[in-house]
């Protein structure tokens, strides 16, 4: 019987990573295509090679990785760019994401969750999997949370969030909306209540194969 497949998602500073963190506690398996994304274009990583030979040497940082702030600023401004990265990258996510599933569904999860910032945006998850989640809170707070966290200026923060789906086109198509204003009580509770939604899926698919 396949696992119950969950896309989670959200804009920048939403809260995905502590959503699937508490996920993960509750014996979910976690596939962070961020994080996949990130160890590609480390040092060594098998992103860097043909990053280099596109773009040149002046986008790797001194230890091999990818500038990734240079790259940014790049690819805001530049269409083409932004799609030659994403022609680069998104094959090797793809690969490294179906190789943690198959290993993590062997290793007998109940089911597996895809954390993917741009879930509702690249178009590419439709039909593959059997329940989108939505982390949501105010754009004004996603700002503070990134500026806190991050180097980032106001303006280049704005420029991520023009860059991905609006608040109001996530929750149109969300199955489970997470509200993550800040309560960590409430937030524990909404998470316990997806994962006791999720078993129910996988028992429903259980009985029904």
């Amino acid at each position: 019987m396949r696992l119950p497949l969950i896309g989670l998602t959200g804009g920048i500073g939403s809260g995905k990573t502590a959503v699937s963190d508490l996920l993960a506690q509750l014996g979910a398996g976690v596939i962070d295509t961020d994080l996949i994304a990130h160890h590609i274009t480390a040092p060594g990583g098998c992103a860097i090679p043909p990053i280099q030979t596109y773009f040149g040497a002046d986008f790797i940082d001194s230890n091999g990785a990818l500038d990734r702030s240079k790259m940014r600023s790049l690819v805001f401004q530049n269409l083409d760019a932004k799609k030659a990265l994403e022609a680069i990258t998104h094959p090797l996510i793809k690969l490294e994401t179906i190789k943690l599933a198959k290993q993590l569904a062997d290793d007998g999860f109940p089911y597996l969750v895809f954390v993917v910032p741009l879930l509702v945006e690249s178009g590419n998850w439709k039909g593959q999997i059997d329940h989108l989640v939505v982390v949501d809170c105010p754009v004004e707070l996603q700002i503070e949370r990134v500026m806190q966290r991050s180097n980032l200026s106001r303006a280049e923060i704005m420029g991520i969030l023009k860059a991905q789906a609006t608040r109001q086109e996530r929750l149109a198509v969300a199955d489970t909306v997470i509200e993550n204003q800040g309560k960590l009580a409430e937030l524990h509770q909404s998470v316990e209540q997806l994962h006791q939604k999720i078993l129910r899926i996988q028992k429903d698919k259980l009985s029904s194969s």
